[in-house]
């Protein structure tokens, strides 16, 4: 099958050079164009170091661009982690069509961040799922579903770099195979049962001490390490990382209130919440940057009793 790749970044990438290694043919990359003086996406880098075609529009509403995505005559479009919008023209201009991958289990978690919002929102077990894209956000039918459960300690970034990330690119020649064998079903998705969030940013990010404190754990993991879940403190935003939840007495022994400094050792910093502490291992601030929480406390002269609010621009 005559085979364009449409995506970015190392996921594209991986995408790419495994759909090489099963024989598939790759007649053309679509990458995000590239920033005067920046490095070129790791996809558009691996596609020229294999002699593969690499093309940059600045926009897919162009008719020229379409023209020419057309005349490469695809018979499957690849989307591997894709953030533009793509008319729905170049989905239908394939014969086999275009599948797409997604790190949820559709229709759960419709949407750019669905990773942080099945963190924020607790889900016990989230996964990836190939889809057909239609003209709707992440509602087009099925082809390949995989469920990975979700640990106490996961964050965003593990969630993804460590499980999510190697079985989408293994997911995608599974589905590519599937496809060129003629047995890749087209599941409908079931609406009822659909969840669509917005893009997990510092809009979202910000702590609410009045919440449950594994709300609150659940939000920072969520948002480590993009965007960082953040407080005040002496009117600097602070973003957590490497958040630990430790159930019991609020504020433990002492019966903080939330937000309060409980404590600080080498293993991070503790804050008090409601149903026990937080156990902060990192910290970025503007002034110091990504740091060791402990650290950072440190050098800033944090004392207990002190506390954490909610930031207000």
């Amino acid at each position: 099958m005559r085979i364009i790749l449409i995506g970015q970044a190392p996921f594209g990438a991986a995408s790419l050079e495994a759909l090489l290694a099963a024989g598939e043919e790759i007649v053309a990359v679509y990458t995000p164009p590239g920033r005067p003086g920046a490095r070129p996406d790791p996809l558009k880098e691996a596609a020229l170091a294999k002699g593969i075609r690499s093309i940059e529009p600045k926009t897919f509403k162009n008719d020229q661009v379409f023209s020419e995505f057309s005349g490469l005559r695809p018979d499957l479009v690849v989307l591997a982690f894709v953030t533009a919008i793509v008319p729905v023209r170049y989905l239908r201009a394939a014969c086999k069509g275009a599948i797409c991958y997604h790190p949820s289990i559709l229709p759960r978690h419709r949407g750019a961040s669905a990773i942080n919002w099945a963190l924020i929102m607790g889900d016990k077990k989230t996964g990836l799922t190939v889809f057909w894209p239609d003209e709707g956000i992440d509602t087009g039918p099925i082809l390949l579903q995989k469920e990975v459960d979700i640990s106490a300690q996961d964050t965003a970034g593990s969630l993804y770099f460590e499980r999510l990330f190697p079985m989408g690119v293994e997911a995608m020649v599974e589905s590519v195979k599937l496809i060129r064998e003629g047995k890749a079903p087209r599941i409908a998705q079931n609406d009822s049962k659909a969840t669509y969030e917005p893009p997990c940013d510092d809009r979202v990010a910000n702590v609410d001490w009045k919440k449950p404190g594994r709300q609150i754990h659940n939000l920072i993991r969520g948002c480590d390490p993009q965007p960082g879940a953040y407080a005040d403190f002496r009117g600097e935003l602070v973003r957590f990382y490497g958040a630990r939840f430790v159930p019991g007495k609020i504020g433990g022994d002492i019966g903080a209130a939330p937000g309060m400094v409980t404590g600080l050792d080498l293993s991070g910093l503790r804050i008090a919440v409601k149903g026990g502490e937080l156990l902060v291992a990192k910290i970025r601030t503007a002034s110091a940057g990504k740091v060791d929480a402990s650290a950072w406390a440190a050098a800033a002269n944090v004392e207990p009793g002190e506390k954490f609010g909610k930031f207000s621009k």
